[in-house]
């Protein structure tokens, strides 16, 4: 088995490093990059997240990688795609005003406080549990309904439900995994949630090794 080239995708967010270590525990060759050619050239990449959407959908735009970016996506490239990296999939969000990159059909809400969740609290911070309403080779050796550690105030409501791969409650019942294609998407933080995590990333690692 070829050892597989990932490539980080620099998007200005303060946990790319943390993401850069899980991958290089788990022995993959990976680096962080804002350079088009590094991602062509790469057999996987991963699209982290912290912060704001419009701040990542700025940086990325302002280092013209959208058109890149889209293209693979839409070429069957393998994908992670984590956090803030899985809301930018989608066509809109509450949180600013730019669009996203449209390549899920649906839209990113702000979880809400209402009469039967008065004590929410916002942000979504901590473990919780994701039930996998279908397998996928990215949770091999993960059991279903594993806690996984989240950070997040909006959560990816898509329009269809075939792209609905993985769900978790707080207070509503939200997608927090979501697939197309070869686009893995994960609302939680694989490189925060322990061995778990790891395997995620080892898996990725796997699937693009061919």
């Amino acid at each position: 088995m070829k050892k597989s080239k990932i490539a980080i995708i620099d998007t200005g967010s303060a946990n790319l490093h943390s993401v850069l270590k899980a991958c290089k525990r788990v022995g993959t060759n990976v680096s962080i990059t804002s350079n088009k050619k590094d991602l062509y050239k790469s057999d996987g990449i991963i699209f982290p997240g912290v912060g704001s959407s419009d701040a990542v959908m700025n940086y990325v735009e302002k280092n013209n990688l959208i058109n890149t970016i889209t293209t693979l996506m839409d070429k069957g490239h393998a994908f992670l795609n984590i956090c803030l990296g899985m809301q930018v999939l989608f066509n809109s969000s509450e949180e600013g005003n730019k669009k996203g990159l449209g390549f899920i059909d649906g839209e990113v809400k702000k979880f809400q406080r209402d009469n039967k969740n008065i004590n929410l609290k916002i942000p979504h911070m901590g473990w919780n549990t994701v039930n996998f309403k279908s397998t996928h080779t990215i949770f091999n050796g993960v059991p279903n309904k594993s806690n996984f550690y989240f950070v997040h105030s909006y959560y990816c409501k898509p329009k269809e439900n075939k792209y609905f791969l993985g769900e978790t409650n707080y207070g509503i019942s939200f997608c927090s995994v979501s697939v197309k294609k070869n686009v893995i998407a994960t609302q939680f933080h694989p490189e925060k949630s322990g061995d778990l995590g790891l395997e995620i990333y080892d898996n990725f690692t796997k699937k693009v090794s061919g």
